[in-house]
């Protein structure tokens, strides 16, 4: 959520009037991010302030924007606590490329939603953890019937193409590593268990900086979970990739990348609770969390060697995701660890 294209007020207010959101108070950009630039914005509407996330996408294009955007309307109209899209009102000119949902500004395609309230759990226990995992298969069986279908987008075969762009910068062993484990998760593809698994939209990048908490609503071993957002790495794939992706960051101890079987076992049973793991996932787990902690490890050598410009850039050091995958390899998870 760097800011990557700066957009004055005064360019930005005239969208939020023609939604009918309101007049535009307020636009601060978003540190955090790496991939768009994104605003929080205030306005003022009948006398009331109004908060919202003004986003402006920089490497998807308007041709593969609906898919995010309208599977984030889906999940908002079955009770998924997402940010939900604003839409154009009737009669509103559309730009080439442009839908309800998806608008332009500075020549970017561009949308805008409504901010969630509370804040990320940076540090979770358990219980946030559970949270987390009843609210992850809710989303998945609230995906089921979602019409749009688009791949996931750093799936495999974008590890195929991008492994080779960094192995150039790597140390020997770390080249060795990577180029190992993309060999044994092309093998596992190929697999009848993984052609098994259950799928559909999955959010694929469901970190602890990508959910949202009110403390002040929630009793401590219950907390309320208000939201999980940024779905701008989202696509069909296996649900269980998606499960794998969150516990290998909340169930994670960060400064060893090894995992931790409480706050992991609390995740996986409220998942269970609300759709329960097929044969074939129980199978998979341990090689899904391989493949999580590969995808990020890719995605993170990739921007740290290869950085754009922007403005608040910070890209995220990829020696974690390989100590993750270490840890992975080292000590592999098993649905009877988790249900012993």
């Amino acid at each position: 959520m760097a800011v990557f294209t700066p957009v004055p007020e005064t360019d930005a207010a005239p969208l939020f009037k023609a939604l009918g959101l309101g007049r535009l108070k307020a636009l601060q950009g978003i540190e955090g991010g790496i991939e768009n630039t994104n605003f929080f914005a205030t306005t003022e509407r009948e006398g009331a302030e109004h908060e919202w996330v003004l986003t402006l996408f920089e490497r998807l294009t308007h041709a593969q924007l609906p898919f995010y955007l309208h599977l984030m309307k889906h999940l908002a109209q079955r009770g998924i606590p997402v940010p939900e899209p604003q839409a154009k009102p009737e009669g509103m000119r559309r730009r080439p490329g442009e839908d309800e949902l998806l608008h332009t500004l500075r020549g970017k395609p561009a949308a805008i939603v409504n901010r969630l309230r509370g804040k990320s759990v940076l540090a979770p226990a358990p219980a946030h953890c559970a949270a987390v995992g009843g609210m992850l298969a809710r989303m998945h069986l609230a995906g089921r019937d979602y019409g749009r279908s688009q791949p996931n987008l750093r799936g495999l075969p974008w590890w195929n193409e991008t492994v080779p762009v960094v192995l150039p910068h790597l140390a020997t062993g770390e080249a060795a590593l990577l180029q190992a484990e993309l060999a044994y998760q092309n093998h596992v593809a190929a697999s009848s268990a993984w052609a098994a698994l259950p799928r559909g939209p999955v959010h694929a990048d469901l970190f602890r900086d990508n959910v949202m908490f009110d403390d002040e609503a929630g009793a401590p071993d219950a907390p309320r979970l208000t939201g999980f957002f940024d779905f701008y790495f989202a696509g069909v794939d296996a649900w269980l990739f998606d499960l794998a992706v969150t516990l290998n960051d909340w169930a994670t101890d960060l400064p060893t990348g090894a995992l931790d079987l409480p706050r992991a076992r609390a995740l996986v049973a409220a998942y269970q609770a609300e759709r329960a793991l097929t044969q074939a996932e129980r199978d998979l787990l341990p090689a899904m969390l391989r493949a999580g902690a590969l995808r990020f490890w890719l995605s993170r050598l990739w921007d740290w060697h290869l950085p754009r410009q922007a403005s608040l850039l910070k890209p995220h050091d990829p020696a974690h995701f390989e100590r993750v995958l270490r840890q992975r390899l080292a000590q592999p998870l098993t649905m009877a660890a988790l249900e012993s």
